[in-house]
């Protein structure tokens, strides 16, 4: 039987009484960003990168230092025309890509790039990260599968958990033999299970937790922090108050009164991912609104990242867009040198946003906090389904052409459009999900 945990957070408060090993990578923020929230319950109160700890050998460094440059390498060129996808294609998504669903079938067999992943631990890949937790051994949350491989390749005696952050998961995401398996895999959505089923995973496995958000944007078991954000961010949604008209009893419902006054003019943030790529596009979305801009209509929040070059760009393009002047007004570029305080950073500013602009990452599931998603072109097979998820939700929205952005996002704005993709986002996503999950590797 597969278990939606869905508790009442009274029941399931985070002590420090039981603690994991929470286990990531930093290659990109997709599974650093997913480990963030569940830092509540690290042991050591710390996320450890399996690429990148204290005392990694040189040989496990290199190897997994050469995957994440090339990585960056390639989603970057993607934006070139043609080439650009055609390398993506055969270097990238080759090894990430997901079968299509229909017709089901048997999907159990491993592929050849699985089939190496598997060698390189077999030759001694990761031996010494999991010696190491083995000294005490908690049960292991991994954010990435090839760390939660290690660990059963291994024989670490703790549980094995591993933590999907994508709406659907490629075949390498599962063990060669999935039958002899005990990693237990912690899924966003319904569409998982039955993708992990066609691998092979038994289904005693998989547990329907949701995505873990952040804690801060949350508040405490009456999402107090979370409603207030909300109900603030409808009013500029809903400028001329359509979907209020109609929704009412159903705004009522979830969120409670509307408070009488704005908080903040409206706010668009536009996340770059890990590898720097589509910055482009926001440099499009702030020259559309530049008007707007200078007439306090406007905020745009451009986060860089930890990239000092994508930060500087951001100030050399807004310099040559005569913006300069607005910097620390009406735009915000935030960057930091560490990925922890960045997510922290991001979080705060997800508090007074009303849009986020990004590509179909694991972002896609910050919609759950009632923040409709401008859907930027997908890089890789698991953002394609991301989309999917999205559209189908009918929490994002795919972006139109950016040059003319100051037209279509009002005329969004206007209809009420963005209030009900944020609507039904806060209402049909999973919310509890780092509460769930601490729940079921905890107790």
């Amino acid at each position: 039987m597969i278990m939606w945990y869905n508790l009442p957070m009274a029941k399931i408060k985070l002590t420090k009484q039981k603690k994991a090993w929470v286990v990531a990578v930093n290659m990109g923020y997709g599974h650093q960003r997913t480990a963030y929230p569940l830092k509540n319950f690290a042991a050591e109160d710390r996320i450890i990168n399996a690429n990148n700890y204290e005392g990694i050998p040189t040989a496990d460094k290199k190897l997994w230092e050469s995957t994440r440059i090339f990585y960056e390498l390639i989603s970057n060129f993607k934006r070139f025309p043609v080439l650009g996808d055609i390398a993506f294609e055969f270097f990238i998504d080759k090894f990430q890509k997901i079968s299509i669903f229909y017709p089901k079938k048997d999907l159990s067999k491993p592929t050849f790039q699985l089939k190496k992943v598997e060698g390189m631990i077999g030759s001694g890949w990761g031996r010494d990260l999991i010696e190491r937790l083995k000294k005490n051994p908690l049960p292991i949350i991994s954010t990435f599968f090839t760390s939660a491989f290690m660990a059963e390749h291994f024989k670490y005696p703790g549980e094995i958990y591993c933590v999907v952050c994508d709406a659907d998961v490629s075949r390498a995401w599962v063990r060669a033999d999935p039958k002899k398996s005990r990693i237990k895999y912690l899924v966003p959505n319904d569409w998982v299970i039955e993708r992990l089923k066609l691998y092979g995973v038994e289904e005693k496995n998989i547990f329907l937790t949701g995505y873990p958000l952040p804690l801060e944007n949350i508040g405490g078991q009456k999402l107090n922090i979370l409603k207030k954000d909300f109900s603030h961010r409808l009013l500029n949604l809903d400028p001329e108050g359509h979907y209020y008209k109609q929704y009412r009893t159903l705004i009522k419902k979830y969120v409670g009164n509307l408070p009488r006054t704005k908080s903040h003019i409206l706010t668009i943030m536009f996340s770059i991912g890990g590898a720097g790529a589509q910055k482009d596009i926001a440099v499009k979305l702030v020259k559309s609104l530049a008007e707007k801009i200078k007439k306090e209509e406007v905020k745009i929040i451009l986060m860089a990242g930890v990239k000092y070059k994508v930060r500087q760009f951001f100030f050399s393009k807004l310099k040559s867009l005569k913006l300069a002047g607005y910097i620390g007004k009406n735009i915000e570029v935030v960057f930091s040198d560490g990925v922890e305080e960045y997510f922290k950073k991001f979080n705060q500013k997800l508090r007074e946003t009303d849009i986020l602009w990004t590509k179909p990452s694991e972002l896609s599931f910050y919609t759950a906090l009632g923040i409709p998603i401008i859907i930027a072109p997908p890089v890789g097979s698991q953002e394609d389904f991301n989309k999917r998820w999205l559209l189908r939700l009918g929490a994002g929205i795919a972006q139109e052409n950016a040059d003319y952005a100051d037209q279509w996002i009002f005329d969004y704005l206007k209809s009420g459009r963005f209030a009900e993709a944020a609507m039904q986002g806060f209402i049909e996503a999973e919310k509890l999900g780092t509460y769930n999950i601490k729940k079921i590797c905890l107790g």
